[in-house]
């Protein structure tokens, strides 16, 4: 089974086909084009870990394909259908562990482990469960792509109608939420690109996003790709290129969105919403419902992970030559958290979620209207 991904194989970070899965090494980018072999969860969860594959769709897929592959290639199995059950699960707990910030990476186990139960209760063999779960994985790839798709669709168009002047509209982002990030497409990154499509898009800007660089060497590398009017800007300029008034929106996208609308996304977020209420332009989030965890009522409850050291005090977000003085302390989170009341809307595959007069979004009212249509 293919990824069904139609793109250049540069901008696909997952190639899969029926027991074998290799990812692209964005550590490497945009000088090289490497695809690392995942055998088994070990690989893959030292994938997601070390950041060669990141953006939280991507993780979530990433993860479920290599216990796909790993499954595909365990042979023989001496064990029962609830063994094999067992066995699955135990390996996405696992996998869970790799980026806990993320929550598409623990929606998509949730749901996965359920599939493995169902088919374990139906199943007297193992090889039944693991099939299964292989199906399901698959499936979900194929999901992202068209999620992202519909992100961009939905994006694109309510912000035309937000703006109804003849000049095209500028947009801002940070980090890579493009085809790098899931598994093609993109989501804020995918408004981006349908908004280009429509003929509307006058320039992207983009971050650099220290200190890993997925806005210089990842989001840039897309843009130049698809030959997308673009400008990248150190982080500490956008404060002044919001003041020129050259743009037009700021759209972002999210790991984790709490019941409330509070979004924890790549750290230097909040910095861009605060600039951005300053100046009068709106915020925007482009995530799935997938990334929406209703279980955590705000953004407080948002597990902050911490990154090492090394990205701050060497070059390359710590791939590098050392560039700070031997012996300074670091602060190193990989998030931040953009309050509810900062963010102007909620991009998803079904709706755009927006405010009715309070600060923050009844997010679950939205979703009960979403699910009560299909």
């Amino acid at each position: 089974m293919a990824s069904g991904v139609e793109q250049d194989k540069s901008l696909q970070s997952i190639c899969y086909k029926r027991g074998s899965l290799q990812l692209l090494d964005q550590r490497k980018l945009p000088l090289e084009t490497i695809y690392l072999e995942i055998r088994h969860t070990k690989d893959g969860w030292t994938a997601i870990r070390d950041m060669v594959v990141r953006g939280a769709p991507a993780i979530a897929i990433a993860a479920a394909l290599s216990l796909a592959v790993e499954a595909s290639n365990l042979g023989a199995f001496n064990g029962t259908s609830d063994d094999a059950a067992s066995f699955l699960s135990n390996k996405l707990e696992y996998l869970i562990s790799s980026r806990p910030t993320a929550v598409n990476l623990s929606d998509a186990a949730t749901k996965l482990k359920d599939i493995i139960q169902k088919a374990a209760s139906n199943a007297s063999e193992a090889q039944t469960v693991f099939q299964a779960y292989i199906k399901a994985a698959e499936v979900m790839l194929e999901d992202d792509v068209a999620s992202n798709k519909a992100i961009g669709s939905y994006g694109a168009r309510f912000l035309q109608k937000q703006h109804n002047d003849s000049e095209k509209l500028s947009i801002l982002t940070h980090c890579n939420t493009g085809s790098l990030a899931t598994a093609g497409y993109g989501t804020a990154l995918g408004v981006i690109r349908a908004l280009h499509a429509d003929g509307v898009l006058g320039r992207a800007f983009c971050t650099e996003t220290r200190p890993f660089n997925q806005g210089s060497r990842l989001t840039a590398f897309e843009l130049v790709h698809d030959n997308i009017p673009a400008t990248l800007i150190a982080d500490s300029a956008a404060a002044a290129l919001m003041k020129t008034g050259k743009v037009n929106a700021v759209i972002v996208g999210a790991d984790r969105v709490a019941a409330n609308g509070d979004t924890a996304n790549k750290i230097g977020t909040y910095s861009l919403a605060l600039c951005a209420v300053h100046h009068g332009i709106p915020f925007y989030v482009a995530a799935p419902l997938t990334s929406i965890d209703l279980s955590l009522s705000s953004g407080q409850e948002i597990v902050i992970e911490e990154r090492s050291a090394k990205e701050l005090l060497n070059a390359r977000g710590g791939l590098g030559e050392q560039v700070a003085a031997s012996g300074i302390s670091v602060w190193n989170p990989a998030f931040d958290i953009t309050p509810a009341n900062i963010i102007s809307g909620i991009i998803t595959e079904k709706v755009v979620i927006t405010k009715d007069g309070s600060d923050s979004f009844d997010i679950k009212s939205f979703i009960l209207k979403v699910l009560s249509k299909e």
